[in-house]
């Protein structure tokens, strides 16, 4: 497989093979390549409020599907271990519940919740027994506001995913948002996940796409910010009305923003409005076919019908209509690569750049 190469010169650069989309080699390598060394979410520390709790997950179901566990031991403390038993490969948890220990119920194999091997019955012979081997293999756990992320391998700071968003809304109370299981919703996108990403992340298809959400946001004012493993595109409000209420401190103070649309490679998109977040978590299924779940963690009840974050369900649907469209043309014979606006789509250019440095 050759190599993909983007221009770091947006205005001299092309967009990634359409092979990257099309060919099942790719698919499978950007498991290892892409998937398996950046961060991913896993849930939220509701999920595992008190001590005892442990709760399975399993990251990037149908692709990654690693199963694992989120816990918190009697001393308070979270962590993110493998549900695999070290003995068999018996899955040890299948729902959420609340422990002293973690028993596997194929032959009585026992761990701390911290994934430490505790005993194994009829193992008295066994020579070299135990060693770090038996403990649950323990992953990497970083916190943002009360939302948990992991990597299979760490092989990048999370501050390089996180920090800039961190650092540009760290100032509300994450505490006060709550999970809104109603409000949050999965859909099937016939397209691959990248198409889905791209389209994420540039506001230049607004007003062609989004009639209502055009009338909402300032189309001229719409900007994006780069960062190494993520990006930020603003959108500011026509209207005063359904606009982020900043303290002093914010570099945003007296901007009239409808919403921050923070996206962090791979697949996660963080868009905060006045009213919350709805964190969207793109997970590839096949090569072109994507599970997007959108998750909604509410702020303030009273604007939740307003602004650019009022009707997500029909802006999904007028994005999925898009990207599945562009799933069937990129099949043509007749187009391989495309252009880049320069002003508009700075952040499609930095996501491919992205996916040909680590797939190198």
């Amino acid at each position: 497989m050759k190599p993909f190469e983007v221009d770091p010169d947006i205005a001299l650069a092309k967009t990634i093979s359409t092979d990257f989309y099309l060919e099942a080699a790719y698919f499978e390598l950007a498991k290892e390549k892409i998937f398996s060394r950046t961060w991913h979410f896993v849930g939220d520390n509701d999920q595992v409020k008190d001590s005892g709790w442990i709760t399975p997950v399993t990251l990037l179901e149908k692709y990654l599907d690693e199963p694992l566990l989120l816990s918190r031991d009697d001393a308070g403390e979270l962590h993110c271990i493998s549900n695999v038993c070290t003995h068999r490969g018996n899955l040890l948890i299948e729902r959420p519940c609340k422990l002293h220990d973690i028993r596997c119920k194929y032959h009585g194999r026992r761990f701390n919740l911290d994934g430490k091997f505790i005993s194994m019955p009829e193992f008295k012979e066994v020579a070299n027994f135990p060693s770090d081997e038996d403990n649950l293999v323990k992953l990497p756990l970083f916190q943002f506001g009360k939302w948990l992320f992991t990597s299979v391998r760490k092989a990048h700071s999370p501050n390089d995913f996180f920090g800039s968003m961190m650092e540009r809304v760290g100032w509300m109370p994450f505490e006060e948002f709550y999970y809104r299981p109603e409000l949050s919703h999965d859909y099937i996108v016939n397209a691959h996940w990248a198409l889905y990403c791209e389209n994420y992340l540039e506001g230049f298809h607004i007003p062609y796409v989004h009639a209502g959400l055009s009338n909402m946001i300032d189309y001229g004012q719409y900007t994006t910010e780069l960062y190494r493993y993520s990006n930020l595109q603003i959108g500011l409000a026509r209207e005063s009305d359904a606009v982020f209420e900043f303290p002093t401190s914010s570099p945003d103070y007296g901007k009239k923003v409808a919403g921050y649309y923070f996206w962090v490679f791979p697949n996660m998109m963080f868009n905060f409005y006045p009213w919350g977040l709805s964190i969207n978590i793109v997970r590839p299924i096949g090569i072109s076919k994507s599970k997007v779940s959108f998750l909604s963690y509410v702020w303030d009840e009273s604007k939740l019908r307003q602004g650019a974050g009022a009707n997500l369900h029909q802006v999904e649907m007028e994005d999925e209509d898009v990207v599945e469209q562009v799933q069937k043309g990129i099949r043509s014979r007749f187009y391989r690569h495309g252009r880049y606006s320069v002003k508009m789509e700075k952040g499609t250019h930095h996501f491919h750049g992205l996916l040909a440095d680590f797939l190198k």
